[in-house]
């Protein structure tokens, strides 16, 4: 635990790098100082405002954090050093590489980083900014990103544009950072059914992808993530042509080639199904939501540039599609994702798995009263409301002398809270195989589960 913490401390540091000032030359040693104001930064509770926020937490006028001990830098330098091993052009990497050095005094090797890497990416203009930010603090202490005298006389589109390549460095640096915080489960993915290999989760917050996988052995594990850029404005998606990106749980509905695409949408594009059931069933508009590439003239785009899209570098759309297969792979939109311990999560999971089997059970039962109980006051399906419902499946119960129901490869997804209508949410997906003495079918179905007094009750019932 003690050196997890210490390579906080020291990423803590790096956050602060260009609030506080990079400068080659040494300045003033004060360790009881920096472990303040890092530890006050630590304490910060997370949700609770922006980066700039961060920001605002490490600056401090005239005071410098010490050069940190070589532990914690050998600690993370060993960390981005496996992710380069496994993925050599993980670009932002090699960025975070050559912040490290610079942050622990090692000013050639920072340079010699950037160097190599604004060689290998020469559109990532980020890198090519921060380099010159490195050769600039050879002679004089860099305030911020960008905070060059040669920049003085941009204009104010440059100035903006300026100020999104600021915040990209702080969203990157932001989840490296977090990916430091221990082995936390997300709560929108909590199974993976044995034909969905992976699922794919966007964090609008954090303007980050991840790549989860089911395993072997059904357990989930972390694979890749991406710096991503969504919708120019903050919130979820209501309106066609509100520049907001959804939030729900979708699914990638097919692959667009480049050959058939403007250049702005890169190497290639993913739709999702959005507006989904739930969004229908609100009044949502808009179609048209990609996971998609950048233009040949960029390496990345600034946090919120998206007319609602996810948006990827080429490079790493091109990795993730590897993981991306058409008509199984979900997608789960957040705003900020719910992360839990590996206990309640595997505690969630069960509990709604139970709840489906009760379900399950209570239909079989061919008792309308206890099979009815599992559906919510708001329950609708297609061309159905409860109370329809209700009416409908008291008359087939009544022709049944039997039936059997199994329930095969489940997936759960935990619906985001910022788009659930106020309700805690689960969707259910699932191979449902019936047997009964007048009628056999096999579909894939969809259930939308909320928590409804105490317990957990079907919302929607559909097909996939």
């Amino acid at each position: 635990m003690r050196g997890k913490r210490t390579g906080v401390w020291f990423v803590l540091g790096l956050l602060g790098v260009f609030s506080l000032g990079l400068s080659a030359v040494e300045p003033g040693a004060d360790p009881e100082g920096a472990e303040t104001e890092v530890t006050r930064l630590a304490s910060v509770p997370q949700g609770q405002g922006s980066i700039q926020r961060v920001r605002h937490a490490l600056l401090r006028p005239q005071r410098h954090y010490s050069r940190p001990s070589p532990d914690p830098l050998e600690e993370e330098m060993a960390r981005l050093e496996q992710r380069l091993s496994s993925h050599p052009n993980d670009f932002e990497a090699q960025l975070l590489k050559g912040l490290l050095y610079f942050k622990s005094g090692k000013f050639e090797d920072a340079l010699s980083e950037l160097e190599t890497l604004t060689e290998r990416a020469p559109k990532f203009r980020l890198a090519h900014l921060i380099q010159g930010d490195l050769l600039l603090a050879q002679t004089r202490t860099v305030k911020d990103i960008g905070a060059t005298p040669l920049l003085g006389g941009a204009d104010h589109q440059g100035l903006e544009r300026l100020d999104e390549l600021r915040r990209e460095a702080e969203v990157r640096l932001r989840a490296y950072l977090d990916s430091l915080q221990g082995r936390l489960l997300p709560r929108p993915l909590l199974h993976l059914g044995e034909d969905v290999k992976t699922g794919l989760m966007v964090d609008k917050s954090n303007h980050r992808l991840f790549v989860y996988r089911r395993d072997d052995r059904g357990r989930l594990a972390l694979v890749r993530d991406f710096y991503v850029s969504t919708g120019k404005l903050v919130g979820n998606k209501t309106l066609r042509g509100d520049l907001k990106t959804p939030e729900g749980v979708y699914y990638v509905t097919r692959y667009i080639d480049d050959r058939q695409l403007p250049d702005k949408y890169g190497i290639g594009a993913f739709p999702v199904n959005y507006p989904n059931e739930l969004d229908r069933h609100l009044g949502k508009t808009g179609d048209g939501i990609w996971l998609h590439g950048t233009s040949s003239e960029d390496y990345s785009r600034p946090p919120q540039d998206s007319e609602g899209c996810v948006v990827l570098a080429n490079l790493d759309l091109n990795v993730a599609s590897d993981y991306i297969e058409p008509g199984r792979t979900p997608v789960v939109i957040t705003d900020g994702v719910q992360w839990l311990a590996p206990s309640r999560w595997q505690g969630l999971r069960r509990e709604v798995k139970s709840a489906l089997q009760a379900w399950r059970r209570d239909w079989e039962s061919g008792d309308p009263a206890r099979y009815l109980a599992h559906y919510a006051e708001g329950f609708w399906a297609p061309g159905h409301d409860r109370e329809s419902w209700a009416d409908y499946k008291r008359r087939v119960l009544r022709g049944k002398s039997w039936q059997e129901i199994e329930i095969d490869d489940l997936s759960l997804f935990g619906y985001p809270a910022s788009a659930s209508n106020g309700s805690t949410m689960v969707v259910a997906e699932f191979e449902q195989d019936y047997d009964s003495n007048n009628f056999s079918s096999t579909m894939d179905k969809r259930l939308y589960l909320v928590r409804e007094a105490g317990a957990w009750r079907v919302l929607y019932e559909g097909p996939q």
